[in-house]
């Protein structure tokens, strides 16, 4: 429908304004998305943790042919999952589209992103992945403003580290016990 090119979505972004700390001007857009970033990593952790669904699907996690024979519905648990999940990749898409140049080679660097994080914070956890997120961010950051040639490798290189300290991430969940 729209072809190749690329779209902007300026509107949301500027519409808000701009603040200062000290020199540095900052969108107010930024503190938007740190506080949607906020509520809805609390919201989720919330939802996983402490409600029964959240206890189903972790059950479901850790072995889904227990889970199965225990009655738990399997395949309505994946589609719960799955369906959450998409509404998330959604908002997070809405919610980044005015501050990049919406194209449809844009998943890409995303999922590489999103790939260093998860290493980073460890396989299930969402604690580390929040923590594997800010990392990569302040690093990149740091690697824009000082050192832009070598920004994309900047992100392995931190993954690098973190898997030659802690092979599984810095909050890697417990594998479940095998008998």
């Amino acid at each position: 429908i729209w072809g190749v090119e690329s779209k902007m979505l300026p509107e949301p972004y500027a519409a808000l304004g701009n603040f200062q700390i000290g020199e540095l001007t900052y969108p107010v857009y930024n503190l938007l998305l740190i506080a949607a970033a906020i509520v809805t990593g609390l919201g989720l952790a919330w939802a996983l943790y402490r409600t029964r669904q959240g206890k189903l699907l972790l059950a479901v996690i850790h072995d889904r042919e227990i889970s199965a024979a225990m009655g738990i519905d399997v395949g309505r648990v994946y589609l719960a999952t799955f369906t959450i999940g998409t509404a998330l990749a959604a908002l997070g898409g809405a919610l980044t589209a005015p501050m990049v140049a919406v194209s449809p080679g844009l998943g890409v660097e995303v999922i590489v992103l999103s790939f260093a994080v998860v290493v980073i914070g460890g396989l299930g956890s969402l604690g580390g992945a929040a923590l594997g997120a800010l990392l990569v961010g302040l690093v990149r950051a740091a690697a824009v403003r000082y050192w832009p040639e070598v920004e994309l490798f900047t992100i392995y290189a931190v993954m690098a580290l973190v898997l030659i300290v802690r092979p599984r991430g810095l909050f890697a969940a417990p594998e479940a016990r095998k008998i």
